[in-house]
């Protein structure tokens, strides 16, 4: 079997340091040194030759996060490592899958291109935007399931008149799937934008009154969305609510509308590091997880067999 050694992008690195923790060994020793402008180099500080390297980065912005771990990729195969895999928590720019409107890219799309430019043989992800950017690759593509945490949480927390509610039309496979582990109903919300990050009007399709509301999305960015559901369920007479995602974008005003809206909480997960407190936010870490991923492509066993 090949050595297996483990790396952090400067973006990831207390994800990847509880990875590599779950795992059962330490992170390898990486600098990331920097010239006068800002411009960075990458540099292993050990051997990797013949090696099953693993790097872990999720590319949140800036997008220097994502050419920082393409060159870190690029360094492993110059240094002649046998297997080079992205361990990729979160990916960037995954919301612009397809084209929606004229004369726009497909960004999903070019940041593919670019990973398996650079030689990556493999590409290790959790709840993807759109599950169908897989096919996006030509390489194997592990595309792991949050829920495999986050949905004990929400059945330790005993919810007697438990439903589940996707906060867009878009999400209602991903809420139905989620609702499936329980056995419970769905609700969804209906909104029209005005524009990315701006709701118009939004109404609930569902009965809601005395109901213990969880909303199910991949990410919450803003939170303008969520935090405009929660408060509408309210109204129509819910019991509580609360919102389970796995990416905590948390840009702008989103800790301040949670803290100011009528959530009981927001489940999450740790692919994205928090810049601030905040009571109503709960984390759950996803490095067991990967963890046994890592260890299953390692030994040729089954990654499904960890969610499914």
């Amino acid at each position: 079997m090949k050595q297996v050694k483990i790396f952090a992008g400067s973006a990831s690195r207390s994800l990847a340091e509880s990875i590599a923790a779950a795992y059962g060994t330490s992170l390898g020793d990486l600098t990331v040194q920097r010239f006068a402008d800002n411009e960075m180099g990458p540099s292993f500080n050990e051997s990797v030759r013949g090696c099953e390297v693993f790097l872990v980065q999720s590319t949140f912005p800036p997008a220097e996060h994502l050419m920082e771990l393409m060159l870190m990729v690029d360094a492993c195969k110059r240094a002649s490592a046998y297997k080079v895999n992205i361990v990729m928590p979160y990916m960037g720019y995954a919301r612009q899958d397809r084209k929606d409107k004229p004369r726009v890219s497909i960004g999903a799309k070019v940041v593919a291109n670019i990973i398996q430019s650079v030689g990556t043989d493999r590409l290790m992800t959790c709840d993807l935007h759109a599950g169908q950017i897989q096919g996006f690759f030509d390489i194997p593509v592990d595309h792991l399931d949050g829920a495999t945490v986050l949905a004990p949480y929400i059945k330790s927390l005993n919810l007697e008149n438990l439903i589940f509610a996707s906060p867009d039309v878009g999400g209602v496979v991903r809420t139905r799937a989620f609702a499936k582990k329980f056995g419970a109903e769905i609700v969804v919300c209906d909104k029209m934008r005005i524009r990315a990050n701006e709701i118009a009007s939004m109404q609930v399709i569902g009965d809601v009154k005395g109901m213990d509301v969880v909303f199910v999305d991949d990410m919450v960015d803003t939170a303008g969305t969520i935090c405009k559901a929660a408060d509408l369920v309210m109204e129509r007479g819910a019991n509580s609510v609360r919102a389970v995602i796995t990416h905590p974008l948390l840009s702008g005003p989103a800790h301040d509308r949670i803290r100011a809206s009528q959530l009981t909480e927001l489940i999450t997960t740790d692919t994205i590091p928090q810049r601030e407190h905040n009571d109503k936010i709960h984390v759950i870490s996803l490095a067991p997880l990967f963890a046994a991923a890592i260890r299953n492509v390692v030994t040729h066993e089954s990654i499904s067999s960890l969610f499914v």
